[in-house]
């Protein structure tokens, strides 16, 4: 049996290395999140100061430091890019694999726990997240298994070990609250008052595990804190505090949605998983096993689901990652459906199998009509009234040409799973269901994704890349970018982002503006940078320079000479 575990193991890992790492470099950072940590990162390695996250060279106080030394870490050893900025993740990725193969083998048995595994492999946006460069991935393993050690600690089989389950969870939840803040500690009080209410507050504890636990969350989570208020940072602890209320007040950055954009995320996002997981929903769904260790955790994760479901529903911000702990439950609850299914306990229904194909054929069809865009975007661009898109659309891509194929095959895979579940060849079904998944996945990734980058940030992004070296500033106009400080590889001498001084000031050397081609900035910008000279405008963005003033640039050039003669 332990020959097997390691074997199985050897296989996820393997596995898990193909499906993470591959091709995480071929496709370049995307605006907000991506470049805010990749360029945090940067500017890390490149000052030596690994103490303070730094965005312009200036005070960073949105995230805590423990990815961004990740990633700083992987730009020491790869060098500064996307694949260094993405390779964190993709660790993750294997370890989350193993993580649940390991916890499902322990709840239930070996079958569950490839069950639980594989279907968080395959499901969409936990995949898609796992080749990003984001925090989430981190963030939410560590509230996972602060959560799940935790209701290790509640299990009353625990024994002996149940002061051992409560450092772990506290060391998990200093460790989630050291990546992205206190809203990690958050989820947890509001899973656990909820769970507590269910048990009608009936728990067993000791006031030493309490103390253990805090002890242990304390250390991992406020160490930097502390050594922040200690070296005359507390303004920074202050700033990282109102911005976590500001998040919950108002739609931060523009990001806004509607009521139950959470819900529609996670049903079509974190698909198969989420259609098997709608089986765990109905009433008594528990019966018959109501005292299995199973049962416990399955509380756990339906309570945590619900908790953090609800909370990011009543948050004005609406960003997709927000509601990315759910993956963890979601993916449980498919699991332990899909396990009774196979085990005749549960039905697969009908509306179950039409959901999985009728979203299989939407990303099928979404990715061949990707494929054609470039031929039917003249008869589009009339109907569309954002000039910036339409810019955008000037663009052309360069398909492979079996993009479309791709798509087919999911929804092929997707119909032959449907149709041979019920007929004892369950191994076997969720076998093509994950090779459709994961190759359209891949696809999607490797393929599609730098076609459309092309349509919206490419052309900017290109600029950037050919100022690398160039002693000069870059400044995006009238929108708010971080491409311009990672892909320039910008240095603390260029770091001026005052407009007013960069657009009629004296300026000590070239600066270059970008201004998304929409026909009122631009004109706003010549009436601004009335001195700016056009370069050229390509897909979505006009370019262009201001030298120095004659009289700058005269002096300039004569401290030259004089340093040569002296």
């Amino acid at each position: 049996m332990k020959h097997n575990t390691l074997l199985i193991d050897a296989c996820i890992v393997v596995l898990g290395a193909l499906l993470f790492i591959s091709g995480i470099g071929g496709v370049r950072l995307f605006d907000w999140d991506e470049i805010n940590f990749a360029e945090s990162a940067r500017e890390m390695v490149l000052t030596g100061d690994w103490f303070n996250v730094q965005i312009n060279f200036e005070s960073f106080w949105e995230k805590p430091p423990l990815f961004i030394w990740m990633q700083a870490l992987s730009m020491k050893v790869f060098g500064v890019g996307e694949f260094a900025a993405r390779f964190p993740n993709a660790i993750m990725g294997i370890i989350t694999l193993l993580v649940l193969f390991h916890i499902g083998k322990k709840t239930e048995d070996t079958r569950f726990g490839l069950l639980w595994a594989g279907l968080y492999a395959i499901s969409f946006l936990p995949f898609f997240y796992f080749k990003s460069g984001i925090i989430d991935p981190w963030f939410n393993i560590f509230i996972f298994l602060g959560i799940y050690f935790f209701s290790r600690y509640t299990d009353p089989s625990a024994g002996g070990l149940r002061m051992r389950h409560a450092a772990l969870s506290g060391l998990f939840m200093g460790l989630a609250i050291l990546t992205k803040g206190p809203v990690a500690f958050l989820i947890f009080c509001l899973t656990f008052f909820f769970w507590l209410c269910f048990r009608k507050f009936r728990l067993s504890f000791r006031w030493k595990d309490v103390a253990v636990y805090f002890f242990a969350l304390a250390l991992a989570g406020g160490a930097w804190f502390i050594a922040l208020a200690a070296s005359g940072h507390a303004d920074v602890i202050k700033d990282f505090i109102d911005y976590q209320i500001r998040l919950f007040e108002t739609k931060d950055a523009g990001h806004g949605g509607f009521l139950l954009y959470h819900f529609v995320i996670l049903l079509f996002g974190v698909t198969p998983a989420s259609f098997f997981a709608l089986s765990a929903f109905r009433r008594k769904a528990l019966q018959g096993e109501e005292e299995s260790r199973c049962a416990g955790l399955f509380r756990w994760m339906m309570t945590s689901f619900w908790v953090v479901l609800i909370l990011f529903t009543i948050v004005r911000t609406k960003i997709v990652h927000y509601s990315s702990f759910c993956y963890f439950p979601i993916t449980f609850l498919g699991a332990w459906a899909a396990a009774r299914m196979m085990d005749g306990k549960l039905r697969f229904r009908g509306w179950q199998g039409g959901l999985l194909i009728g979203t299989a054929a939407f990303f099928g069809l979404g990715l061949t009509a990707l494929t054609l865009f470039d031929s039917f975007k003249d008869r589009i661009a009339p109907m569309v009234h954002d000039p910036f898109a339409v810019s955008c659309m000037e663009a052309s891509s360069e398909w492979k040409g079996f993009e479309p194929f791709v798509g087919a095959l999911l929804v092929a895979a997707t119909i032959w799973f449907c149709v041979s579940f019920g007929r004892r060849k369950q191994l076997r079904s969720f076998i093509v269901l994950a090779a459709g998944n994961l190759l359209f996945a891949m696809t999607a990734i490797l393929c599609a994704v730098p076609e459309v980058e092309k349509y919206s940030q490419a052309s900017a992004v290109d600029f950037y890349i050919e100022r690398q070296g160039e002693d000069c500033y870059v400044q995006p106009a009238y929108f708010k970018s971080y491409a311009q400080y990672f892909y320039t590889l910008r240095k603390p001498e260029n770091r001026c982002d005052d407009f007013e001084w960069l657009s009629r000031g004296p300026i000590d050397k070239p600066c270059y503006f970008v201004v998304k081609d929409i026909p009122e900035k631009v004109e706003q910008l010549r009436a601004d940078v009335p001195d700016a000279e056009f370069l050229y405008r390509r897909s979505g963005f006009q370019f262009f320079v201001r030298k120095q003033p004659a009289e700058q640039q005269d002096a300039a050039e004569d401290d030259a000479q004089q340093g040569k003669v002296e």
